[in-house]
């Protein structure tokens, strides 16, 4: 079984440190880097992109609302043309500085308010899809499993990712439990670790519950932010191999072979 851990990166703003970015760079498989809308400016994503390269991740824009003063956890009812033109614009930024370090943006995952409402509106996440596809084709579309996005992007035959959170609790409609509920993170990385090999293993969302949502499952997110990030990522990374899982980068999955 190949899977791959993802991680939100170069999010430097007053919301979030990017020092364990470096650390964790050596333990995920790919990068979803700010593209400096909602956290991030050229110097961090030009820094973690080179820091990606050197490691072996693969790269990918992680769009969101131009919204820094909210970190883009604000939900904005915006134009189709604007949503376009957001989610071009930061694939674009990104692009161009990893094309300079002789590197390339292999993949999108959108961030915070917008990643959340396209989860439960199909309308705007085939909106997301098609920007992805105007600007690359190519792009693997990263997406939480059993979401609207996932649904868009096989619908217009994408390359298409699922994935599960390593860190956060689900409700039983497969959504995650809200950040405004006590019971929504999982700070302890030896649960975080069961949490995740249970999912891969079964290819179903653990809901707190104890309810189980059959689902497909590419990729584990994990979050950079908390105290415990490094060693959940380590956790998690050393508990699927020695469940025999294979860790690749997302553009070297072989369901995108």
């Amino acid at each position: 079984m190949e899977i791959n851990i993802n991680c939100d990166l170069g999010e430097t703003s007053k919301f979030c440190s990017t020092e364990n970015d470096p650390l964790l760079l050596g333990v995920v498989n790919s990068a979803n880097i700010a593209c400096g809308y909602h956290a991030g400016d050229e110097l961090t994503m030009n820094k973690t992109v080179e820091i990606s390269k050197k490691n072996g991740v693969s790269i990918g824009a992680h769009p969101s609302f131009n919204d820094p003063e909210n970190f883009g956890r604000k939900r904005l009812n915006l134009p189709t043309k604007e949503i376009t033109k957001l989610i071009i614009d930061q694939i674009n930024i990104l692009s161009e500085i990893a094309e300079k370090k002789s590197s390339k943006v292999t993949h999108v995952k959108p961030h915070g308010a917008l990643n959340n409402m396209a989860c439960e509106n199909f309308e705007l996440a085939s909106v997301i899809a098609k920007s992805i596809i105007q600007a690359n084709k190519d792009l693997i579309f990263l997406v939480p499993t059993g979401s609207q996005m996932e649904k868009a992007g096989k619908k217009l035959k994408m390359k298409v990712a699922a994935e599960i959170f390593a860190d956060r609790n689900y409700e039983d409609d497969g959504n995650l439990v809200s950040r405004s509920k006590s019971n929504a993170l999982i700070t302890d990385p030896e649960v975080a670790k069961e949490h995740v090999i249970k999912m891969v293993k079964n290819q179903a969302i653990n809901c707190f519950s104890g309810k189980k949502i059959p689902c497909d499952i590419d990729s584990v997110c994990v979050h950079g932010d908390g105290k415990s990030a490094v060693l959940t990522a380590k956790e998690i990374r050393e508990g699927l191999l020695k469940n025999g899982v294979t860790l690749r980068p997302l553009d070297q999955l072989k369901k995108f072979a």
